[in-house]
């Protein structure tokens, strides 16, 4: 299973994009509202989710996804439970842990990012993944650390959901995938 957290002032096309994309590879993805069932976004965009976060137990195979968004970081930074399945995760290399936009910098802030570790984050958040002792990649769009995926920001959502979806199924679903969006072509 998938889990998308998403609290209050999350990045909307981080998590839409991201759902629509592993789902049409037909992999199972549950939207996970902090705080409520309905989770307003950064753009006013307001979603119903699926399950709440109390309610989600991780095991292997299982991925969760922080979108970035600086509201919706902050209610995952705020929420425990949250916090416990980003640290499962962290810590366990059967699941996979990914994160876009300023959401790597909490994974580094709370030190779930191995320090010599690379990462990518938001443009001109680069700093605080530093100060956490990981390092910044300032070209890729997407890295990938052994269970640990991360990309910079909604503009790298499309190859972020890819590469999330190619490390999930296999390479030939996720350029079928991408082909049918017409995405890069």
């Amino acid at each position: 299973m998938v889990y998308i957290l998403l609290g209050t002032g999350f990045e909307e096309a981080e998590a839409l994009v991201t759902a629509d994309v592993l789902r049409r590879g037909d992999l199972p993805v549950s939207l996970v509202g902090i705080g409520g069932m309905t989770v307003t976004g950064a753009h006013a965009i307001t979603v119903a989710a699926d399950v709440a976060v109390e309610d989600i137990n991780l095991t292997s195979g299982d991925m969760l996804i922080l979108p970035g968004g600086m509201g919706g970081v902050h209610s995952i930074e705020g929420s425990e439970a949250a916090m416990a399945l980003a640290c499962q995760a962290a810590e366990n290399d059967r699941i996979w842990l990914a994160a876009i936009c300023a959401a790597p910098t909490l994974l580094a802030r709370h030190r779930l990012i191995g320090v010599g570790s690379y990462a990518v984050c938001y443009p001109g958040m680069e700093d605080l993944l530093t100060a956490a002792g990981v390092t910044p990649s300032m070209e890729d769009a997407v890295i990938l650390d052994e269970t640990l995926i991360t990309s910079k920001a909604p503009g790298t959502v499309f190859d972020f959901a890819l590469s999330l979806l190619e490390v999930l199924t296999d390479a030939d679903t996720a350029a079928r995938i991408q082909a049918d969006l017409h995405y890069g072509l």
